[in-house]
Order: C-alpha cells, then sequence, then structure tokens
C-alpha cells in the first residue's frame, strides 16, 4: 500500500448551531478550535443543521404539495391552446 495515500482521520465533535446537541465521532475534517474529552482532544465543527433540528427527524410541520403538476402548469399558463384545427375526416 502506498504511503500518505489517505488522509488523516481525527476526533472531532460536530456542534448544531441552532440547537446545540453534540455529536462525538471520528472525520477526516479538523478545525482550530479543539476540546478535551477523557484526554483525548477533539476538533470542534459548527454545522447549521444536523438530525436533532432537521424538520425530517423532529416531525415539525412541512408545507406538503397536494395540487399536481399539470394543475400547477395549466393554472400558470393557462388552458392549452390549439393552433391547428382538428383533422377532417
Amino acid at each position: 500500500m502506498k504511503p500518505n495515500l489517505h488522509p488523516n482521520y481525527n476526533p472531532v465533535i460536530f456542534v448544531d448551531m441552532t440547537t446545540g446537541a453534540r455529536v462525538v465521532t471520528r472525520s477526516t475534517k479538523s478545525s482550530d478550535r479543539k476540546e478535551v474529552i477523557d484526554g483525548v482532544e477533539h476538533s470542534i465543527i459548527s454545522v447549521g443543521i444536523t438530525s436533532d433540528s432537521h424538520p425530517f427527524f423532529t416531525g415539525q410541520k412541512q408545507f406538503v404539495d397536494t395540487e399536481g403538476r399539470i394543475d400547477k402548469f395549466q393554472k400558470r399558463f393557462g388552458a392549452p391552446v390549439r393552433r391547428a384545427g382538428k383533422p377532417k375526416l
């Protein structure tokens, strides 16, 4: 195996900026902010959204689009216009 092929795998803490929830794990990402937990230095990485704050996982009500795509198109651009007459038999 080639040396220095894989990136460094470091202990990190992902912190949700909205809820303050913390997830201790390992990642190839690192930062200048550090914290020591049980004698191990972890990088602190702030993230905007996690499973703790995402509406799908929290069960918060979401806007559900029940109107069909064709109905929305016709509502937006009007009924289709036929330029040619019907074929005569």
